[in-house]
């Protein structure tokens, strides 16, 4: 894949300012005799490139012609090169009960807008934004954990701008964040991040980042220090204890289905997010809305693999802190008439190893007119 900073200053679409909702009706207005002459034009670029092929050299002069999908995709680099921004209209698939996006939805478009933000900077086509040193060594990425905190979910026809960039998180892996916004208001909605680690495609071992492969990355990594999470002691980097059994509630013998599989025959990330609220009980459901999701992921998941999805009201650690009426509570565990949290656990049916843990909060569902 190769390099389009420099196609950026080319498309109408591409033109990123925090308003938005104007830029969206305007990218939009384009006519169509515009399009087809410009969808003619061959624009030539050369440059250093990271080849899709192993066999390729980073060196070689290339001319690039963007493709359809590049030219409809309302997304863009920012004029730094650190970050890269993108807009989606939620469609009406992809609303639930509450008539507003699903926090799926929302992890769906999370994982759309990383992959197509590696792909502009130049990294594999395939879904994994593997660099040349990856594909030659046989590594890929895999996600060690997600964090997701919702202020505002958008409903059907809402027009949201999603900003992503990556960065280094220790050795072994990197960090992807994320902003949402409300393109109508410039309002953020939502923040995100995760973090990554390396394996080994053959052996499915964890791997060092090689200096290679992080020089590669580093490039487009912003020069200094951005979170999506900046305050100290932010949801993002609580600790998810096991849930032991007995859970208080359960659906059992969860088994995915062939939809549920990602390029690399596994099941897909944001299928473990559907199959923990499988198991949420249904009062909650609902009466409220999910607030923050943070799921670790611990073991893949193989198509024939049959899963049991477990929830628990989450124990309060400091429960005497909280009063009732003026009065401290010295129960170990809220009441759950306060208490919102959850603990989810995913295992497999067969030997009970666990797939990944989950923490999530819920807040009232809004009143909607």
């Amino acid at each position: 894949m190769l390099s389009r900073a420099a196609y950026q200053a080319n498309a109408a679409i591409t033109d990123h300012t925090h308003h938005c909702s104007n830029r969206f009706f305007k990218s939009n207005s384009i006519s169509i005799p515009h399009r087809k002459s410009f969808v003619s034009t061959s624009v030539a670029r050369t440059g250093p490139v990271l080849a899709v092929a192993t066999n390729e050299t980073k060196s070689k002069r290339f001319t690039y012609e963007p493709s359809l999908a590049d030219r409809l995709r309302l997304g863009s680099m920012t004029d730094d090169g650190m970050s890269y921004k993108e807009k989606f209209i939620v469609r009406c698939y992809e609303v639930g009960i509450n008539k507003t996006a699903t926090v799926e939805t929302i992890a769906n478009l999370l994982q759309e807008v990383g992959c197509n933000h590696a792909q502009m900077v130049g990294f594999s086509t395939d879904g994994f934004a593997t660099t040349h040193t990856m594909r030659k060594l046989h590594l890929i990425w895999v996600t060690a954990r997600l964090y997701i905190e919702i202020y505002k979910y958008p409903a059907w026809s809402d027009v949201i701008e999603i900003e992503t960039w990556c960065q280094s998180e220790g050795r072994i892996g990197t960090r992807r964040d994320w902003i949402l916004r409300d393109c109508a208001t410039g309002d953020v909605i939502g923040r995100a991040t995760s973090k990554w680690i390396m394996m080994n495609q053959d052996t499915r071992r964890l791997q060092k980042v090689a200096d290679e492969v992080r020089d590669e990355l580093s490039t487009y990594f912003p020069k200094e220090l951005r979170l999506a999470f900046p305050e100290e002691n932010n949801g993002s980097l609580k600790k998810i204890a096991k849930l032991e059994d007995p859970a208080e509630y359960s659906k059992l013998g969860l088994v995915p289905r062939r939809a549920d599989l990602d390029m690399n025959q596994h099941v897909n990330n944001v299928t473990y997010i559907g199959w923990v609220l499988e198991s949420m009980p249904q009062e909650i459901i609902d009466t409220h809305e999910l607030e923050t999701i943070t799921i670790d992921y611990r073991r893949e998941c193989q198509h024939d693999d049959v899963v049991d999805s477990l929830t628990s009201y989450e124990p309060i650690e400091d429960a005497a802190s909280l009063e009732i009426g003026g009065a401290a509570n010295g129960s170990a565990t809220a009441p759950k008439d306060l208490n919102k949290s959850f603990l989810h656990l995913l295992r497999l049916s067969s030997d009970g190893l666990e797939i990944n843990r989950c923490r999530t909060e819920w807040r009232k569902k809004p009143s909607r007119i």
